[in-house]
């Protein structure tokens, strides 16, 4: 029985026994199916069967046991089954993916071949024998730091170079010392003393789990940014302001108030006019 009225003649050269294909060449709506799967010894006929329609379904495709269940006429307890069967025989994998607020959805993973798609270990490539070692290259003289004896040593430099006691991130390369020196000279030349400036400079640091990736730099804007300004000449001592010391006149004897010590009293100044 057939459901095309056309009858089928047998070929002569066909099998005595078994089934007869009948081959069609498709060239749109089809999907490859390894025989790994079809002629699977282990899987039962729902698993084989369904496993064949989640390899055909796009990418994307709903394949819950709902859909799966509303899809075929096998009920759900043999469809679980199945699922389950392909799941052990790794030709599906369900995983777990949080929503957010507490929600998960399962999302299900299809693998045409169990293994495929996984990472392929490659031979360890050959190890190349290493170079022998050659003569040392000089390392020129500006990239290596200079010995203690050369550096400058002063109150700007200790200052700069006692910075990282104060906080560790504070720690200046040689090169930040030698070339912030100047800046601080020019605060302790405005009369500010070396602990005047590590104060300000070391005020209102971040805080410590911030770090600082640049202290050079930030060390450089602050003695830029907070430099005091130049104290202006002191002024020469105001003359004492207050009453004039007591002299004698030498006319009369009388005593009385004058700034100059050759003065004669008022009375004396008169008689003598007269």
């Amino acid at each position: 029985m057939s459901a095309y009225p056309v009858p089928f003649e047998i070929p002569v050269d066909a099998p005595r026994s078994g089934v007869i294909r009948v081959r069609f060449r498709h060239t749109d709506r089809f999907t490859i199916i390894g025989n790994h799967l079809a002629q699977h010894p282990s899987l039962s006929a729902a698993a084989i069967g369904l496993g064949v329609h989640i390899q055909s379904l796009p990418e994307g495709a709903d394949c819950t046991v709902k859909t799966l269940t509303n899809r075929f006429t096998e009920g759900e307890i043999t469809i679980r089954r199945a699922l389950n069967e392909l799941v052990v025989e790794g030709y599906l994998e369900r995983h777990r993916v949080p929503l957010g607020g507490g929600r998960f959805a399962t999302r299900i993973v299809s693998y045409d071949k169990p293994g495929c798609g996984l990472p392929v270990r490659r031979a360890a490539a050959p190890v190349e024998p290493e170079p022998e070692p050659g003569p040392a290259e000089a390392v020129p003289d500006d990239v290596l730091p200079p010995e203690s004896a050369d550096l400058p040593c002063g109150p700007a430099v200790g200052l700069l170079a006692r910075l990282r006691t104060v906080d560790s991130r504070l720690l200046l390369p040689w090169r930040d010392v030698l070339r912030l020196a100047p800046a601080v000279e020019r605060w302790l030349a405005r009369s500010a003393t070396p602990a005047q400036v590590t104060r300000t400079l070391t005020a209102g640091l971040p805080p410590a789990h911030v770090p600082i990736h640049h202290p050079g730099r930030f060390i450089e804007h602050r003695l830029g940014a907070l430099m005091p300004p130049p104290l202006s000449a002191a002024p020469p001592p105001a003359a004492a302001e207050g009453p004039a010391p007591l002299i004698t006149c030498d006319g009369c004897d009388r005593a009385f108030r004058s700034h100059d010590p050759d003065a004669v009293c008022a009375d004396c100044q008169a008689a003598a006019a007269d």
